[in-house]
């Protein structure tokens, strides 16, 4: 197969979809990978880096785009490449469609066949994928916050961890999976004062285990949601339901109840976010007031530390890349996992959870697949 790796347009995005030793393996398997010059650029990666690896360096978006059979990005499409893609062509990257309407009918009218990376599912249940950059953004969460709690960057004034004879900030994290995990990991070693909220007593029990009396878990009600952002210095908003549009759990009404000067971080906004007032923000532009409160709605966290979250994404992403590249769409049809990360394929929607939060009917994967 002939797989394409264009450089991400997307604003300030540095990742890449393959880094150099991915490209060795499929090259080693046989397979062409077509690199587009300064694809690596932002991982401190060469083109000679990716020939010596085995990959062809390109000179444009629209060469890689036109040969290749499969596109591997990091990244959802933006119009342009929507409008490079064709029928029969694999896009394999992040879509994440529920919020965004406008690129599922580009992807729906390109005729592609596109997996998404957040909806591929695991055996136990897990999301392997959006797994690595979860716990990147989970861990960003907190050191964005702290900044952003910064007097001179519009905050409260408050150091994270206080000092002796003066209290600490309070850090409530609404969500304890891969997220809210890695925050809490983080803001218990800044010393913070930490409350996880959730809906799944086995995780507040195993944060529990984890942390012992270093946090505080509470069931998420609306009352407990209510309460403890009331008087938080920084709220993570890290909640999740696969593929669908994220629950607004703080709303308007909570907000203004808040401390001017307190932060949210909305790390679900690539999903439409659960806070109300929530809309997507770029790193040139990461932040915005409403009632007083700082929003952080940074759309791709990870890819302010590029290197990190390109090599931790390809440890993920490399085996299904490798079994699409060797199957086909055959590798759809014989793993159901992989079958999951299917969202739009020949002009049809065949993920439950995007269908509903963008009105379409749904088409059954393995209908379309072998019809």
């Amino acid at each position: 197969m002939i797989i394409g790796v264009p450089k991400e347009i997307k604003v300030r995005e540095y990742r890449v979809g393959l880094a150099p030793a991915s490209v060795r393996e499929l090259a080693e398997r046989g397979h062409s990978v077509l690199v587009e010059t300064q694809a690596g650029a932002g991982i401190g990666m060469s083109d000679e880096d990716y020939r010596q690896a085995g990959a062809e360096v390109v000179l444009s978006a629209e060469e890689v785009f036109a040969r290749s059979e499969m596109i591997v990005k990091v990244k959802e499409p933006q119009l342009i490449e929507c409008q490079r893609l064709r029928p029969g062509q694999i896009l394999f990257t992040y879509l994440h469609l529920a919020p965004d309407p406008e690129q599922a009918q580009a992807l729906m009218a390109s005729g592609a066949t596109c997996i998404a990376y957040e909806t591929v599912t695991s055996a136990t249940g897990g999301l392997p994928l959006l797994a690595p950059m979860s716990e990147v953004a989970g861990r960003m969460a907190i050191q964005a916050g702290a900044y952003f709690l910064e007097k001179p960057h519009g905050g409260l004034g408050i150091l994270l961890g206080g000092v002796p004879g003066v209290a600490p900030a309070k850090v409530v994290i609404l969500g304890g999976g891969v997220v809210g995990s890695h925050a809490a990991m983080i803001a218990v070693g800044m010393g913070a004062e930490v409350w996880v909220l959730d809906r799944n007593v086995d995780v507040l029990r195993n944060l529990w285990r984890q942390y012992g009396n270093s946090i505080n878990t509470q069931y998420a009600t609306r009352d407990a949601i209510e309460a403890h952002c009331q008087n938080a210095d920084l709220v993570i908003g890290g909640v999740l339901v696969p593929g669908a549009s994220a629950p607004k759990l703080l709303t308007r009404a909570m907000l203004k109840q808040m401390k001017a000067g307190s932060v949210v971080v909305d790390v679900a906004i690539d999903q439409g976010g659960c806070f109300e007032t929530s809309h997507a923000t770029t790193h040139d532009e990461p932040t915005y007031l409403v009632d007083g409160v700082i929003h952080y709605c940074v759309a791709n966290m990870p890819g302010a530390v590029p290197r990190t979250s390109t090599f931790a994404l390809n440890n993920a992403t490399l085996p299904y890349a490798l079994a699409l590249a060797d199957k086909g769409l055959d590798a759809l049809r014989q793993d159901v996992h992989l079958r999951n990360g299917l969202n739009v394929f020949q002009g049809q929607i065949t993920h439950a959870g995007v269908a509903e939060s963008l009105g379409y009917a749904c088409a059954d994967p393995l209908t379309v697949l072998n019809g």
